[in-house]
């Protein structure tokens, strides 16, 4: 079996994620505990007890997607249900934790990683208007057109037919606004705190550039995709890069999923709440073999 995990992205958080993880899991619950002391407040009670207003909050929700995903990876090995991982992928957030698995740095120090990622992004989308929007059924040159009328900017191609836009909110609600009149049948305006990927989280890139020059990074054990071009990087120089330009650049979910599976990726293992991911992989293309693991009975019953 050629293994690939998938480690989810901001939005994909619920209320309650994780809790049955940690009442079942030793492995769980000893990676929650240390989540808790690493960042010196209560991940596990905002996890698992919200409230969702808290738990939507940028610089809040990264942390807990990152430890989630790496919950269910510790409770699948003590279960010994996890075979071998070839190759791991995550969506925006998820790249950093597809790299802790992949042993690129140790869980504490990428806990702070995606903290401060989480509490810099929180202060660009504070100091600036930003908005986005799904555009459903359509081409990517379609949208790239659209993007260029409106001054905004593709965020995510996360499968055929779904992309993401974002940008200053009233251009990208001008975008919606004027969809039809371009033959765009189905634009979603999204409620976000503001337009992640985009030239507006620029204050955050820079920030977020500056911290990772004091994180060691190593090799990864297995291949690693990342977002901004949907291929594998092994030098930790360019890993770091990657990271930091993801910040303000699309993310090519799509592109991702499918250089996994051409580099010989046999099942796709969604490691996160809601089977947000899976979905996508389905609708990428019905013929590969997706799973979604969230909480303790989806492990036991694989």
């Amino acid at each position: 079996m050629g293994l690939a995990l998938l480690f989810a992205g901001q939005g994909a958080q619920k209320t309650g994620m994780g809790k049955s993880l940690y009442e079942a899991s030793p492995a769980a619950r000893a990676i929650y505990d240390e989540a808790n002391r690493v960042l010196g407040w209560d991940l596990a009670k905002l996890s698992f007890e919200g409230p969702d207003a808290d738990l939507t909050q940028t610089k809040i929700c990264q942390p807990a997607l990152f430890v989630h995903g790496l919950a269910l990876l510790a409770t699948l090995r003590q279960q010994r249900k996890l075979p071998e991982v070839k190759f791991a992928l995550g969506l925006s957030l998820g790249e950093v934790t597809a790299y802790a698995a992949a042993g690129v740095f140790d869980f504490a120090t990428g806990l702070r990683v995606v903290a401060e990622r989480g509490r810099l992004m929180q202060l660009a989308c504070e100091q600036t208007v930003g908005g986005m929007a799904a555009i459903i059924g359509e081409e990517r040159a379609k949208v790239t057109e659209l993007c260029r009328e409106f001054d905004i900017e593709a965020a995510n191609f996360n499968a055929p037919g779904q992309i993401i836009v974002s940008g200053e909110k009233d251009k990208v609600i001008a975008a919606v606004t004027a969809s039809k009149e371009r033959g765009i049948k189905k634009v979603i305006l999204l409620n976000v705190a503001g337009a992640y990927h985009s030239r507006l989280m620029e204050p955050a890139r820079a920030a977020f550039a500056a911290y990772l020059d004091t994180v060691p990074f190593a090799a990864p054990k297995f291949a690693v995709f990342t977002n901004t071009t949907g291929q594998t990087l092994g030098d930790p120089a360019a890993m770091k890069a990657a990271l930091v330009k993801q910040v303000v650049s699309s993310v090519l979910w799509e592109n991702c999923m499918r250089s996994a599976t051409a580099a010989g990726a046999t099942e796709l293992w969604e490691l996160g709440p809601g089977g947000v991911l899976a979905g996508l992989a389905r609708r990428t293309d019905k013929t590969w073999i997706v799973k979604s693991f969230s909480e303790f009975t989806d492990i036991m019953t694989a």
